[in-house]
């Protein structure tokens, strides 16, 4: 078998590498005559065997070079020294090529002469490959990236000292061994499949990530950029992979902290837009819990006071111990966690000493790392941290929720034992969103209060028993806002005036809360007074105007005054500002009682006009604030067009007329309070 295929071969079935250089094999005779003249030699140097065969070696040198030097080689190697140089050739086609040859003496047995046998290779070749195999070598000694060589069975041949510190074992230990004998916590199925890419489809792998632990550093996990490339022999045939190495551990940890940053400043961020965004106690709890999972938690509960639940103020201390309610808690059912905790709504009362009650009492978060070490500590208070640790609780935290110094609840984070337990930077964020939250909690019980009072408030200033006049028959309804914070100063009312008459009104404060019914209740009073003095209608505007001039802070209200006669069903209107009154006549005629519309009360400067009218016997008015005719979206002269239409045909008692106009106006919630009169004229009965 020719050389070359013996090398090419022998590289293959080794998987190794192996450079080729084109060799020319040659042979002399005792005196020098060349005796073989291999294909090598014939392709590196143009002549045939036929041509070169019996002439002297000598012969073949350049014109130029010293004939007697070409001898003086030969004769050196046929006296068994050997000879190694460069020497220049003259080509068959004519022009010099530098060798760089190898001679050495061949015994004859038959006459005790001595032949010589040289090898010959191009100079300029075989100092490239000198050049790059030190080269390599030097690479491979020196460089700081790991180098491995891996035969085509993904076995490593050789690794060079950089790979050797990485994975704390010697090059012997690498050798003739796979990457899963060698280093077993490392992933390496998933290197070995980028390798057999590489080896297979002659594409260069790069950055795969090798992560897990090696002898170098066996309590610490380390991650790896790893890159592959096949190794070919001169016919292109795979012959191995080779591998480099990069440590990135660090560039990793630091990526790693970058990016928990960035989602520890968009959690920040959502709960600044999620957290207290209603205003109620109760979702503001949920929304703390439910933003928490899964990102930092698997399950979160969240317990308020329950004095503070309840809408008491807060209580001395926790001396006596502690009664919490729970308003959060995420997720609600699903898991083994959140099945073992107490669900939304309940109170749970703990003592003083119950582990529980330390973040509230100490005002400082708690985190227990690794429950199974703890759980003998709550075992005298409570079977549930032993049951939660049985349910793959591994670690939890505690954060109090302060707010304005005041302590409110206390949150709690469990994380299971699929997690990595709780640390310093989860306790610090968790204290974040419990600072958000606390205070967003804080405000929704003040709103609750605040809320609370203005209700009382306004309901005790509206009438309670409104008694009408003879031949008047009224019906009113009043719907507070949804909304926590549109508790406002709407308010009608119903008098009795001299001569049989009656004062039919509607009021509604600009503004909300307790301000707004505050001074609804000043300007009812106002009514209430000035009207028994059977004042005019303007007159008594002008002293409403001077009421809310004695304010300290500017307020103002639109209002509606009709004087009714019920006999003759004459009446008297007048307006600031309020939307206008609606008519339904027996007949089933029902209109907008065109009126000038006024300034509401508090503007000052410009006054008063009154409209009459009188309308037939049995006629009802609607009077209303503007709470049920306005909603988003809506035009509010098609919502005046509505609530015509359905005055029609009155049918029933007002009092179901009420419910029915609330009922098709305002099928959800309100968005505003809503104030609703019904009187009609002239009739005792429906």
């Amino acid at each position: 078998m020719p050389i070359e295929e013996l090398i090419s071969s022998a590289a293959q079935d080794a998987g190794g590498r192996l450079g080729s250089l084109p060799l020319a094999q040659v042979a002399t005779g005792a005196d020098g005559t060349i005796v073989r003249w291999n294909l090598a030699a014939q392709e590196l140097l143009g002549y045939t065997a036929q041509e070169v065969v019996g002439r002297h070696i000598a012969d073949l040198l350049h014109p130029a070079a010293d004939s007697n030097l070409g001898r003086s080689l030969w004769e050196t190697a046929a006296t068994g020294r050997g000879v190694v140089g460069t020497v220049t050739i003259w080509h068959r086609d004519g022009h010099p090529l530098e060798l760089e040859i190898w001679a050495g003496p061949l015994p004859d047995r038959r006459d005790g002469a001595s032949a010589v046998q040289v090898f010959a290779a191009d100079a300029h070749a075989t100092r490239r490959i000198r050049g790059s195999s030190a080269i390599w070598d030097g690479l491979f000694a020196r460089s700081p990236v790991g180098i491995a060589i891996m035969d085509t069975q993904l076995r490593f041949l050789q690794v060079n000292a950089a790979l050797e510190a990485m994975n704390g074992l010697s090059e012997s230990a690498h050798v003739g061994r796979r990457l899963a004998e060698v280093l077993p916590e490392v992933n390496a199925p998933e290197m070995e499949d980028a390798m057999r890419r590489a080896l297979d489809r002659g594409e260069a792998v790069r950055d795969r990530i090798r992560t897990g632990r090696t002898p170098a550093d066996p309590y610490h996990d380390h991650v790896w950029s790893c890159s592959y490339v096949r190794l070919e022999d001169p016919a292109g045939r795979s012959v191995g992979v080779i591998a480099s190495v990069v440590d990135i551990t660090e560039q990793d940890r630091a990526q790693t902290e970058v990016e928990a940053a960035r989602r520890r400043l968009a959690l920040l961020s959502q709960a600044s837009a999620r957290i207290g965004a209603s205003l109620d106690l109760e979702r503001t709890a949920q929304e703390l819990a439910d933003l928490a999972v899964p990102y930092l938690a698997d399950t979160v509960t969240v317990d308020v006071l329950d004095a503070l639940a309840r809408g008491d103020e807060p209580g001395a201390g926790l001396a006596g111990g502690v009664d919490l309610r729970r308003l959060g808690k995420a997720p609600l059912t699903g898991s083994a966690v959140s099945n073992l905790l107490a669900p939304l709504g309940r109170t749970l009362a703990f003592p003083l000493a119950a582990p529980y009650t330390h973040p509230l009492v100490a005002r400082q978060s708690h985190l227990i790392a690794h429950l199974e070490e703890r759980i003998g500590l709550g075992a005298r208070y409570s079977p549930k941290p032993a049951q939660l640790h049985g349910a793959g609780v591994r670690s939890l935290m505690m954060v109090p929720l302060i707010a304005r110094e005041l302590v409110i609840g206390v949150a709690t984070f469990y994380r299971t034992r699929t997690a990595v337990p709780y640390g310093r930077d989860d306790l610090t964020l968790a204290g974040e969103l419990c600072a958000r939250a606390a205070v967003s909690i804080d405000n929704a019980r003040l709103y609750r209060h605040e809320h609370d009072t203005a209700v009382i408030l306004q309901r005790s200033m509206l009438p309670q028993h409104i008694t009408p006049p003879p031949d008047i028959e009224t019906a009113h309804r009043y719907l507070p806002a949804s909304d926590l914070n549109e508790v406002g100063g709407d308010w009608y009312d119903v008098l009795q005036l001299p001569g049989g008459k009656a004062a039919l009104l509607m009021g509604d404060v600009m503004g909300h809360g307790i301000a707004a019914a505050a001074v609804m209740g000043r300007l009812s009073a106002a009514v209430r007074a000035l009207a028994r003095l059977d004042m005019s209608p303007i007159a008594l505007m002008r002293q409403l105007e001077a009421t809310l001039a004695d304010l300290a802070e500017p307020m103002l209200a639109t209002f509606l005054y009709m004087v009714c006669d019920p006999a003759t069903g004459h009446c008297t209107i007048t307006r600031a500002g309020h939307p206008p009154p609606v008519v339904a006549e027996p007949g089933g005629n029902a209109y907008v009682i065109d009126t000038p519309a006024g300034v509401p009360l508090g503007v000052g400067g410009i006054d008063f006009t009154t409209t009459d009218i009188t309308l037939p016997r049995g006629s009802v008015l609607a009077l209303y604030t503007d709470g049920l005719i306005e909603t988003r979206g809506r035009d509010i002269d098609d919502r005046l067009n509505e609530l015509t239409r359905l005055l029609t045909h009155p049918r029933g008692s007002l009092s179901h007329l009420c419910d029915s106009l609330i009922t098709h106006l305002v099928p959800t919630s309100a968005d505003d309070d809503i104030a609703l009169l019904l009187a009609r004229i002239g009739c005792t009965g429906p």
